[in-house]
């Protein structure tokens, strides 16, 4: 392991601090990302979904390497993306943690018709984005990205939960004195 300035101990692809504290500046929403194959369903909550394009409509989501629901969708060729409300402690809780794939993670929740079939979509979400899964790609990093084609949609009134680090919910980081 390299060392860092600082003197702590850093992977060899691990970005600075400074490279941290500009990407501490970037806004992500967050969601559930869920699937289903056969029997099958998994939800997880992600942080860095955004726009790809708008002809077709379509989303983009980056999923850490190796999580269970990773097969789901490449199986499926299906997932959904459910927008958490700033209120919506419930949900955060439940989705933070990777579920393991023989309990159903959705029971208790109430769950909307999906209109491809078989992708959970959670009720009680702010807003969701039913997609086809258009491309997979394994980036070179700790993460995937899939992207899909949105067949359908739908939000609601309320504020988006934000934040502005993959580990809190945040306002934006204040400028410093010498700016």
């Amino acid at each position: 392991m390299a060392q860092s300035k600082s003197g702590s101990s850093t992977t060899p692809n691990a970005p600075s601090p400074e490279v941290l504290k500009a990407l501490g500046c970037v806004p992500s929403g967050k969601f559930v990302l869920t699937a289903q194959h056969e029997d099958r369903r998994a939800g997880m909550l992600v942080h860095w979904v955004q726009q790809v394009c708008i002809e077709p409509a379509m989303v983009s989501v980056a999923v850490a390497k190796g999580k269970p629901i990773m097969p789901l969708i490449s199986e499926s060729r299906k997932f959904a993306l459910c927008q958490l409300g700033e209120d919506d402690r419930l949900m955060q809780r439940k989705f933070a943690q990777d579920s393991d794939l023989s309990d159903d993670p959705f029971l208790g929740f109430d769950l909307r018709p999906s209109v491809q079939g078989g992708v959970p979509i959670m009720a009680g979400s702010l807003a969701y984005f039913e997609c086809e899964l258009s491309c997979h790609m394994d980036v070179e990093g700790d993460h995937d990205i899939f992207v899909g084609r949105i067949h359908a949609a739908e939000s609601g009134d309320g504020t988006p939960l934000v934040c502005y680090s993959a580990t809190s919910t945040a306002t934006p980081p204040e400028p410093s004195a010498d700016e």
